[in-house]
């Protein structure tokens, strides 16, 4: 039986999801069933983003202007939002980045993690 501590989802949710999004969407616009599975696959199957959640929140990076969404059609396929980063998100997401470094090597030193 799996014990909270053995779960990060819940706690990289509250401080690390807008980083992941917004990460994520630098390279290219991507949709957010996309954006789910990149986040799946590239932890190795340890973070898992379910789409109700991940909606709201890009509608408040929308909102935010830190990113842009767009609707777009393809032939038998439905329709679907993509987004992508906007010059202020990619100036967040070079903060939220340095504060991301900062914060795990402070983290590293304090538990006595070389390169955490």
């Amino acid at each position: 039986m799996k014990s909270a501590d053995d779960n990060p989802d819940r706690e990289w949710k509250k401080g690390g999801a807008e980083l992941l999004i917004l990460s994520l969407l630098e390279p290219q616009a991507r949709h957010g069933y996309d954006i789910c599975k990149l986040i799946e696959a590239r932890s190795g199957g340890a973070l898992h983003f379910h789409v109700t959640t991940l909606y709201p929140l890009l509608y408040r990076l929308e909102e935010r202007g830190l990113v842009q969404g767009r609707w777009v059609e393809k032939p038998n396929q439905r329709r679907r939002r993509y987004y992508s980063l906007t010059a202020e998100g990619r100036r967040v997401l070079a903060r939220q980045r340095r504060s991301w470094r900062g914060f795990v090597e402070a983290m590293g030193r304090v538990m006595g993690v070389e390169n955490a």
